[in-house]
C-alpha cells in the first residue's frame, strides 16, 4: 500500500543520531511525519550529534534566520595526531607526543576567543566552480582558499585528560569546529583532529528539547505531531505588527502600506485575525511583502479573479 504524505507545517527540534547524514535523518523524519515537504537548516555531518530543525512545509520560507544564526557545540579533540580530514574519518598524517600542561591550554585557547580567521577546509561542502570543496579532494586536487573571520563568543575547557580535550564553542555562522581543533592543536605544538561533536544549540533552539529519531518512532500520530512547534517559534525575536482583514489582502496582492507602526526599520512578524500570516519589511514607514504564507497569497490571487 502506498505511503500517503500529507501537508504538514511546523519546525521539529531533532537530535540527529551518530553515522547518519542530514538528509537521511530529514528523509527518516518526513517518512514517520509522513510530510509532503521537509528541509532541515544547518548540516552536520555524518560523525556529529546533536541538534537539527526539521522544517516541515511553510516553514521552509522562513528558516533563513537559522543559517545565520549562531551556534554552540561540544567538542572532543585528540592532542597529538593530526589527519587528511581534520577529524576522525581521515587518515593519520603526523604523530608527536602530548607534552602539555593546564597553563598552556588556557593560553592557547585564550587566543582563539573573539574574531579569528580561518582556511575553510579542502574536506568541506564550500563551492568552488559550483562544485563542493570535497569533489576536488577526492580527485586529487587541493584549491586555494581564502582566510575567513569567524567570532567565537565562548570557548570553555570542560576537561583534559591524556591526549583528549573536552571544549565547548558557541560561534558564528561559517565556523568550522574541525578546523578550530586542528588550529589549537597546531597552537600546542602536538597537532590535533576531532574525535566528538555534538550540536547543542543554534540561536534561541536547544538540544535538550528535542526528540530523538527512536522517541519519534514510538510515538502515535498524535504524540508526533504535538512536538512540533510553530512557525513563529523561527523568529521569536522579530517586532511583530497587527494588521487587519484589509491591509492584509492588500499586502498579499503586492501592494505597499503606508504606516505608522513606531517600529524601526527592518523585517517584521505579520498577524491577523487568524494569527501568523508572514514576514514583512518596514522601510521609511512603509510596509512591504516579503515572505507571506501561501494560503494568504492564494486567497488574495481569488480576490483579484472575483
Amino acid at each position: 500500500m502506498a505511503r500517503i504524505f500529507r501537508p504538514l507545517d511546523g519546525v521539529l527540534l531533532l537530535d540527529k543520531p551518530l553515522e547518519l547524514s542530514s538528509n537521511d535523518a530529514l528523509q527518516k523524519v518526513r517518512r514517520l511525519f509522513q510530510a509532503e515537504k521537509a528541509g532541515h537548516t544547518g548540516t552536520l555531518d555524518p560523525l556529529a550529534t546533536g541538534l537539527l530543525p526539521i522544517c516541515f512545509g511553510e516553514a521552509t520560507k522562513f528558516s533563513m534566520a537559522l543559517l545565520d544564526a549562531d551556534k554552540t557545540y561540544h567538542a572532543l579533540l585528540r592532542l597529538g595526531q593530526t589527519t587528511t580530514t581534520g577529524d576522525a574519518e581521515g587518515d593519520i598524517v603526523t604523530e608527536l607526543p602530548v607534552e602539555v600542561k593546564q597553563s598552556d591550554i588556557d593560553s592557547v585557547l585564550d587566543k582563539f576567543r573573539g574574531e579569528i580567521q580561518q582556511l575553510p577546509p579542502m574536506y568541506s561542502a564550500l563551492k568552488h566552480q559550483g562544485k563542493p570543496l570535497y569533489e576536488y579532494i577526492r580527485n586529487g586536487e587541493t584549491i586555494a582558499r581564502e582566510l575567513r573571520s569567524v567570532m567565537i563568543y565562548e570557548l570553555l575547557l570542560n576537561g583534559f585528560s591524556g591526549n583528549e580535550m573536552d571544549i565547548t564553542v558557541r560561534c558564528s555562522k561559517g565556523t568550522y569546529i574541525r578546523t578550530l581543533a586542528e588550529d589549537i592543536g597546531a597552537a600546542l605544538g602536538c597537532g590535533a583532529h576531532l574525535i566528538g561533536l555534538r550540536r547543542t544549540a543554534i540561536a534561541h533552539f536547544e538540544l535538550n528539547d528535542g526528540y530523538a529519531l527512536v522517541q519519534l518512532a514510538a510515538m502515535t500520530d498524535a504524540e508526533r505531531d504535538a512536538c512540533l512547534r510553530p512557525l513563529e517559534s523561527l523568529m521569536p525575536d522579530m517586532p511583530r505588527l497587527q494588521l487587519d482583514t484589509v491591509q492584509i489582502k492588500r499586502i498579499a496582492q503586492g501592494q505597499r502600506l503606508a504606516l505608522d507602526t513606531g517600529l524601526p526599520d527592518g523585517k517584521v512578524s505579520l498577524h491577523g485575525p487568524q494569527g501568523f500570516i508572514g514576514v514583512g519589511l518596514l522601510q521609511g514607514r512603509r510596509l512591504a511583502p516579503d515572505r507571506l504564507l501561501s494560503e494568504v497569497a492564494k486567497q488574495a490571487a481569488q480576490t483579484l479573479v472575483e
